[in-house]
């Protein structure tokens, strides 16, 4: 479709059902003038009436299970109604070009950056790179497209801006150049192929799944390359509970090495225990060999992998409460993963700069304004800085939101929903 069609068709109507069904009706204008406006910025960079469509890729909220995925545990995820979303269009020069909103324009040569160059690691274009080069490993194709895209998926805010965006170059390439066919269980595992190994971020594949593929799912990675992924039929809202994500303004500049040393000590303690991940160990012969393995390996590995082994089986409980819609249930054990992330995990703040705890503070606000009332608090997503995750009664939210923007500033407490669908071509 032309983009002047796609604008007329936007504040037409002809969308309305779609843009509902991801956002709900009282979101329902504000998308629409969204989408419109980056029709609009699209057009001013890279032409008028090109042969365009519209993208989304959703946020992600991990709901049980931190940091278990990387030694191929469980985990229950959703994605949220906090997306990228993207105008594209196809060229003939090989070259992918994204202009992403307040950031410089990348653009990718599909003929030169093939391979992995640790000298642009932690660049957007290296993620791009490594999306393409994904799909040629995989026997898709691939080609040039230009896009514009714009987010509310806050980057250092734990709902994982960096597997929206991988998400989002491979839901282009499979719409424009695979006619949709690649689906989007394969596009994350080729986004965290792309994190792994061009951008050089050893993360695992929940967050890049959650965002995919939308709505509530476990995931069980026992087989990482085929991961069982299970949707869960529980409505948080009609519960009468928002999911409350709390931006503490922390820095995530400096905490790649914290990031990585969480997956490295685990999969240390397995690999002292002749295995490749904590999945593949027991946990009694684990806790029989702490003595030797303290010495070779200190406390803080040994500490992590008991989180772990207590984390796996948290999912399954929570799992099962969310199914049974025992809220109850699952609050307790949101409040245990967030103790145990605290305590044994330890990736609550860095020690690079023990002065800057928004995360403790965080969740000591949390606890002494919900602990009278069903709810639950934890750290969100990788940690260190950043966000907590708070359920709150939708009754208390706006008391819950006017407290934490006191403490860390106005709109640092984002009130969320949802979203039935991950990665989507409108």
């Amino acid at each position: 479709m032309k983009t002047s069609e796609l604008k007329s068709a936007l504040l037409g109507g002809q969308f309305d059902e779609r843009l509902t069904y991801i956002y709900g009706a009282e979101a329902l204008e504000k998308q629409k003038a969204r989408y419109a406006a980056a029709v609009t910025e699209f057009e001013a960079l890279y032409g008028a009436d090109r042969d365009a469509a519209l993208y989304s890729v959703a946020g992600r909220s991990e709901l049980s299970g931190n940091h278990t995925d990387h030694n191929f545990g469980c985990v229950v995820a959703a994605s949220i109604d906090l997306d990228i979303i993207a105008v594209a269009a196809p060229n003939a020069d090989r070259v992918i070009r994204v202009k992403s909103e307040g950031f410089p324009e990348d653009a990718v040569s599909l003929d030169h950056f093939t391979a992995p160059d640790p000298d642009r690691f932690g660049r957007s274009d290296a993620l791009i790179a490594g999306m393409a080069a994904g799909f040629l490993k995989e026997g898709y194709a691939v080609g040039g497209f230009d896009a514009y895209t714009t987010s509310n998926v806050l980057k250092g805010s734990g709902i994982s801006s960096s597997a929206a965006f991988e998400d989002m170059i491979g839901n282009i390439l499979s719409h424009i150049y695979n006619n949709g066919s690649v689906d989007n269980v394969e596009i994350a595992k080729l986004a965290q192929y792309a994190e792994n190994e061009f951008f050089g971020k050893p993360c695992g594949l929940m967050d890049q799944m959650a965002c995919a593929v939308g709505g509530i799912i476990a995931i069980d990675f026992a087989d990482p390359k085929n991961p069982v992924i299970e949707k869960v039929d529980f409505d948080l809202t009609a519960a009468g509970y928002n999911l409350c994500i709390v931006n503490t303004g922390g820095n995530h500049a400096d905490l790649t090495d914290d990031y990585a040393s969480v997956p490295a000590e685990m999969k240390s303690i397995a690999a002292a225990m002749g295995k490749k991940v904590l999945r593949e160990t027991d946990e009694a012969e684990v806790i029989a060999a702490i003595p030797t393995l303290r010495e070779k390996l200190g406390d803080r590995a040994i500490l992590r992998a008991l989180h772990f082994f207590a984390e796996n089986r948290r999912v399954a409980l929570q799992k099962d409460a969310l199914n049974r819609g025992n809220v109850q249930a699952f609050f307790e054990n949101v409040i245990a993963s967030g103790r145990s992330s605290f305590c044994y995990l330890q990736n609550v703040y860095t020690t690079k700069n023990v002065a800057e705890q928004g995360l403790s503070l965080a969740l000591c606000l949390a606890e002494r304004l919900l602990t009278d009332k069903t709810a639950a608090w934890r750290v969100h997503g990788g940690g260190f800085a950043g966000t907590v995750q708070a359920f709150v009664p939708s009754a208390f939210v706006e008391d819950f939101r006017a407290a934490m923007d006191a403490a860390f500033g106005e709109g640092r407490c984002m009130v969320l929903r949802i979203r039935p669908v991950g990665a989507v071509k409108i």
